[in-house]
C-alpha cells in the first residue's frame, strides 16, 4: 500500500505522479534543526547513499558547542552539509543551493547563507509563536517577506510523520523523533538517491528494538511518497555519478581514515599497536574506531588524563611497540613535557593532534589551524618534531603512514596536525592495494654494539645516514641499557653534564630532524604564466583549489602549492617561493606559517587568516586571489 498525499500509510514507495527531471552537474545540501533532530544521522545516511550511488562528495557537520543547549534556540543549533557532483570536487560547498531548515532556530542561523533563488523546505509545525519568540523573530517569517527571494516548501513534517506512524503504537514523542527521517525520505526522492541502503541501515542500527526500526523506515517511505504524491514538487533533480579513478571507493570521515591509517603502519611495522589516550572532542571517534580492531593487534588504553595517556604510549615505544596518542589543542599543552621526554630518549611516538578552536577550552565543535607554533616550538628548550598535515579525509591515511614511517625510521616523536574540518568530514577514499604501501619493517638491535669493543650496548650510537639511534626492546640478553629525562653522554647512554656534550647531543638531535627525507613540493600552475603563488596546508587544501580553479575559469593564472610536510620543510620549497612576485597564504589563524616563512626564507609573504571556527569558502578565497594578481598585473605594468 502506498503513502497516500497526506502521508499517511505504510506501505513501499510509490510511484505515481510524473515529474519534470532537471538534470544538474552539483548540489549542495544542508539539513539543519535542534540538536536533538537527528540532523547528523539523517546527513550522513544522505551523505552514504550519495557515495554509493556515485557521486564525488564531500561534508561538513557543524555541532553546537554546548552538550546541552536550549532546545529552540541558535546555540543549540546543529547542520549536516553535503556537496555531491558528477564531477571531482575539493569541498563541502560555500552555500547550500537547499536548506531544510527542522525550526524557526535553523531557519534562522542558516538562511544568511542561502543565495536568492535557493530552495528553502520547512518543517511548520514546529513555527510557533513560543518558538519565534525563542529566536527573536518579532513576525513569522512565513507570513511576511523573509523568505521571497527564495523558493519555499512549507511540509507538515512532525504531522505527516505523527500520521505515517499512527497504526504502530509509538507515543506522539516518539513518533515524532522519526521526522529526520521523513526529511531524508523526501529528500532522497527529490534527488533520485538509492533507499535500500537506508532501510538497511535502520534495521542494523535499531537490531535490538525491531519497533523503532520500523517506524524509522515507514517515516523515510511517507517522506518518500509525499514528494512523489504533493503538488508543491514539480521538478526532481539527478546528479550523475562522477568519472572517478578506477578501483573501489568507501566513504570516510578524516578520523576513521586516521584509525586505519594507524592499523595499516602497525601491519607494516610488524608491531603491535598501544594508542593512550584521553577522550576529547574532535579526537575521540579516532579512540572509538581504533577499540574495534583489537584483531590487528591494536590496544586502545583510556587513561585518567592526558599525561598518563602518552606517558602509556611512550612506555609501549620503550618496549618495542608502536605508541600512539590522539588529543587537541589542550591535550598537547598538557602532553608537552612528555613528548620532550619522547625527543630525549629518542623513541618513535605518533602524536595526533585534532585542532579545534581555543585557547583553553576555546571552542571544542569548531575547526582551527592555531596549534602550528604549538607544535613546533611547545616544548621547553631545544626539542624538534617533525610535523605532518594531511589536506583531506582521504589524505589522513596516507598521512598516518608517511607520520609513522618517519617516527620509525628516526626513532622520535611525530606530530600529526589534523583538524575539526578533516575529521568530521567525509569524502569518497580510494581503498588502496595493501601490496602499494610502504614496508615499515623495522629491525631491532640484537646483538652489543659499542665500538670499544667492551661488548656493551651503547644505546646512543647512530646510524651515520639517518642519525638514529639503535632501539634496543627491554629484556634482550646483553643489551641492558638506560635512558630517561637526564641529557645522556653521546654513545654509552650515561647521564652527563658535560657542557660540550650537552651542545653536541642538542646539535645533533636537531641534526636528525633537519635530515628527515622530505618529498620536493609540487606545484600546479597549468599556464606556466602565474606571478601569484597560493601556498597552504592542512584543511585549506580544498577552498585553496577550488578558489585557484574560478579564478583560472576568469582567464587569471594563479599557481597553487600544498604542504604536507612544516617540519622540516621541503628542500626545493625556498626556490619555488622565489619564482613568484606575491606567495598568499591562507590560514585559520593569524598567520603562523606565513611567520616561519618570513623568517627562514625572507620572502614577503601575504597573510589572508580567518579564525571563524568554520573552513574558508571557495567564494572568499576566490576575491583575495582575484584582487592580488590584478593589483600584480599593475605594478608590473
Amino acid at each position: 500500500m502506498s503513502t497516500s498525499a497526506n502521508g499517511s500509510g505504510t506501505g513501499a514507495l510509490s510511484a505515481t505522479r510524473p515529474t519534470e527531471v532537471s538534470r544538474l552537474d552539483r548540489v549542495v545540501i544542508r539539513f539543519a534543526g535542534d540538536s536533538g533532530d537527528g540532523m547528523q544521522l539523517t546527513g550522513d545516511r544522505f551523505t552514504s547513499e550519495a557515495a554509493a550511488f556515485g557521486n564525488d562528495l564531500a561534508t561538513l557537520p557543524n555541532f553546537p558547542a554546548e552538550i546541552r543547549a536550549p532546545q529552540g534556540t541558535i546555540p543549540g543549533v546543529s547542520s549536516f552539509q553535503v556537496h555531491f557532483a558528477d564531477y571531482d570536487i575539493l569541498t563541502p560547498g560555500d552555500r547550500p543551493d537547499v536548506l531544510v531548515a527542522m525550526n524557526p532556530a535553523a531557519l534562522k542561523a542558516n538562511l544568511a547563507d542561502v543565495p536568492r533563488g535557493g530552495t528553502v523546505i520547512l518543517n511548520t509545525d514546529e513555527f510557533s509563536k513560543r518558538n519565534l519568540t525563542k529566536v527573536g523573530y518579532a513576525e513569522d517569517p512565513l507570513s511576511d517577506d523573509t523568505l521571497a527571494p527564495f523558493e519555499v516548501h512549507r511540509v507538515a513534517m512532525s504531522t505527516l510523520t505523527q500520521g505515517a506512524l499512527a497504526d504502530t503504537g509509538l507515543g506522539k514523542k516518539d513518533a515524532e523523533r522519526c521526522k529526520n527521517m521523513f526529511a531524508l525520505g523526501l529528500l532522497s526522492w527529490m534527488y533520485h538517491r538509492p533507499t535500500e541502503g537506508t532501510e538497511r541501515f535502520l534495521r542494523e542500527k535499531f537490531a535490538k528494538k525491531p519497533e523503532i526500526a520500523e517506524a524509522n523506515i515507514l517515516a523515510f517511505r511517507a517522506g518518500w511518497n509525499y514528494g512523489e504524491t504533493t503538488e508543491s514538487f514539480a521538478t526532481t533533480f539527478e546528479v550523475a555519478p562522477a568519472k572517478l579513478e578506477q578501483g573501489t571507493y568507501r566513504q570516510i570521515t578524516g578520523n576513521t581514515a586516521l584509525a586505519y591509517g594507524v592499523i595499516a603502519a602497525g601491519q607494516q611495522s610488524r608491531l603491535p599497536i598501544l594508542l593512550g589516550t584521553y577522550p576529547i572532542t574532535p579526537a575521540s571517534d579516532v579512540l572509538h574506531e581504533l577499540s574495534k580492531h583489537k584483531n590487528f593487534g591494536v590496544t586502545t588504553f583510556q587513561a585518567e588524563d592526558e599525561i598518563a595517556g602518552i606517558g602509556a604510549a611512550l612506555g609501549a615505544a620503550y618496549g618495542g611497540a608502536l605508541g600512539v596518542t590522539s588529543t587537541s589543542g589542550p591535550g598537547i599543552a598538557l602532553k608537552s613535557e612528555t613528548i620532550g621526554l619522547g625527543v630525549m630518549m629518542e623513541l618513535p611516538l605518533l602524536v595526533i593532534d585534532v585542532q579545534r578552536g581555543g585557547p583553553s577550552t576555546g571552542l571544542p565543535t569548531k575547526t582551527e589551524q592555531a596549534d602550528l607554533l604549538q607544535a613546533m616550538f611547545g616544548r621547553n628548550s631545544e626539542s624538534p618534531v617533525p610535523i605532518i598535515a594531511p589536506c583531506s579525509p582521504a589524505d589522513c591515511f596516507d598521512a598516518a603512514i608517511e607520520a609513522t614511517r618517519i617516527a620509525l625510521t628516526y626513532r622520535t616523536p611525530v606530530l600529526l596536525l589534523s583538524d575539526g574540518a578533516i575529521a568530521n568530514g567525509s569524502e569518497p577514499w580510494l581503498i588502496p592495494d595493501v601490496r602499494t604501501l610502504p614496508d615499515l619493517t623495522v629491525e631491532f638491535a640484537t646483538e652489543p654494539n659499542a665500538p670499544d669493543g667492551s661488548g656493551e650496548h651503547w644505546p646512543y650510537v647512530r646510524d651515520p645516514e639517518t642519525l638514529a639511534r639503535e632501539w634496543a626492546v627491554p629484556g634482550t640478553p646483553g643489551l641492558q641499557h638506560r635512558i630517561g629525562g637526564l641529557e645522556k653522554a653521546e654513545g654509552k647512554g650515561n647521564i652527563s653534564y658535560d657542557p660540550d656534550n650537552h651542545d653536541k647531543m642538542v646539535r645533533l638531535r636537531q641534526a636528525k630532524i633537519d635530515g628527515v627525507d622530505v618529498p620536493d613540493l609540487t606545484v600546479d600552475d597549468p599556464s606556466g604564466e602565474a606571478r601569484v603563488l597560493a601556498l597552504g596546508w592542512g584543511s585549506s587544501y580544498g577552498p585553496i583549489g577550488a578558489a585557484a580553479r574560478r579564478v583560472r575559469k576568469k582567464g587569471l593564472p594563479v599557481a597553487q602549492a600544498h604542504l604536507r610536510h612544516l617540519n622540516p620543510l621541503p628542500a626545493n620549497l625556498g626556490e619555488v617561493l622565489a619564482r613568484y612576485d606575491t606567495v598568499v597564504v591562507p590560514e585559520m589563524n593569524l598567520g603562523q606559517l606565513a611567520m616561519l616563512l618570513r623568517a627562514k626564507y625572507l620572502v614577503d609573504i601575504h597573510s589572508h587568516t580567518k579564525i571563524a571556527g568554520l573552513p574558508f569558502k571557495a567564494e572568499e578565497l576566490e576575491g583575495v586571489f582575484t584582487d592580488i594578481i590584478t593589483s600584480t598585473k599593475e605594478v608590473a605594468r
